[in-house]
């Protein structure tokens, strides 16, 4: 990762506006839980990084990303933030206006700076194959599909309840999420065990009314719409990846939804061998005798000339260079292998017989049978 000297964060954190929304920063609503808030710095943070993006501000926005992630991200922070805007945070600061270092808070997001204790659980992934066509592949293309997940219900965000109000102290294990059971083993002989509180499932809140619209489900059914971009010469079982868009859970952090990219078997068409391309062109004995021209179209829709003068024999490969796949990440192509496949006649006409005789046997059996007649 490129190292930023101090002196260009601390520059670019003091161009920072001071009445910047930090919500719109970070793209997301005022009410956005912890979770949306990670999800939208993950996204955020990836498509600025200097790293990968060059284009003229991403610097800056990188680091106003970082900053508005790393107020919204600290509970107490954001409530000061809610009340009292970023001069009342600044002021709670002591005026310091101290911040951390950007780069550092994209390491310790990405890379596990974290201490074991605050790690987010990750849910599961789901992993589709995805058929495309060859075409496809070929030429590159962006393919809209849908896919069904599990979100969090936008009425209550996750927590069940109808409203905050509804969120209780669980009174059995008085927010502990367990409770201590004790057992007689012997008389006069007692056994402590900690057990998960039953009545609030360990959580330590229960609710006294459930939201209306998720019926205290947390999670609803949605249908999730995406763009999948097939890049040009993408190899089979390429997979590409859509972060953190798998079920949602107020449990856990979303995993991603992963798509492995193959061509679909087409019957009669092209075939794929890495970066070769194969075809099988259909000939008659004549053309495979006397030679042929013709034309074939490739994935694109531009035309190939495929031309022998000279005798074809059956299973003739023609290797023609630089018309198979785009070599994957770069401008150059691979080859097309052409096999000629000669297909013999169901049965002959009487003058195709004496063509064909006369251009093999130069008329000798027809000269044959009138020197046994003259006899």
């Amino acid at each position: 990762m490129t190292v930023f000297p101090l002196a260009f964060v601390v520059l670019s954190l003091s161009l920072l506006v001071c009445a910047a929304d930090f919500y719109k920063v970070l793209q997301v609503s005022r009410s956005a839980t912890d979770q949306e808030i990670r999800k939208a710095y993950k996204r955020l943070s990836k498509k600025y990084h200097p790293d990968k993006n060059q284009s003229p501000g991403a610097e800056e926005k990188f680091v106003e990303v970082a900053h508005a992630y790393e107020v919204l991200s600290d509970s107490n922070k954001r409530q000061i933030y809610d009340r009292h805007g970023e001069e009342g945070l600044k002021a709670h600061e002591g005026g310091q206006g101290h911040h951390a270092n950007p780069f550092d808070i994209f390491s310790s997001f990405f890379g596990g700076g974290r201490p074991a204790e605050e790690q987010v659980r990750r849910g599961p992934s789901s992993l589709t194959e995805f058929e495309v066509t060859l075409a496809d592949m070929y030429k590159g293309n962006n393919i809209d599909f849908m896919i069904k997940k599990k979100i969090l219900c936008d009425h209550c965000r996750g927590s069940g309840a109808a409203s905050n109000h509804d969120i209780h102290t669980c009174p059995t294990c008085n927010g502990a999420g367990v409770r201590i059971v004790k057992q007689q083993i012997f008389p006069g002989m007692f056994a402590q065990t900690q057990v998960g509180c039953n009545d609030c499932g360990g959580r330590g809140k229960v609710i006294k009314k459930v939201c209306p619209h998720c019926h205290g489900a947390k999670i609803l059914d949605h249908t999730a719409h995406f763009t999948l971009e097939v890049e040009k010469g993408c190899p089979e079982g390429h997979e590409v990846a859509f972060e953190g868009e798998a079920d949602e859970s107020p449990d856990w952090e979303p995993g991603d939804v992963v798509l492995r990219v193959r061509s679909r078997k087409d019957q009669g068409g092209f075939k794929r061998k890495e970066t070769s391309l194969y075809w099988t062109e259909t000939i008659g004995i004549d053309e495979a005798l006397l030679g042929f021209e013709h034309k074939l179209t490739h994935l694109d829709g531009h035309n190939i000339t495929l031309s022998r003068k000279d005798v074809t024999q059956p299973g003739f490969v023609d290797v023609i260079r630089g018309e198979g796949m785009p070599i994957f990440g770069s401008v150059s192509y691979g080859d097309l292998y052409v096999e000629y496949k000669v297909v013999l006649p169901v049965e002959l006409s009487h003058k195709m017989r004496q063509r064909l005789d006369s251009a093999f046997n130069g008329g000798y059996s027809e000269g044959r049978k009138d020197s046994r007649d003259e006899l």
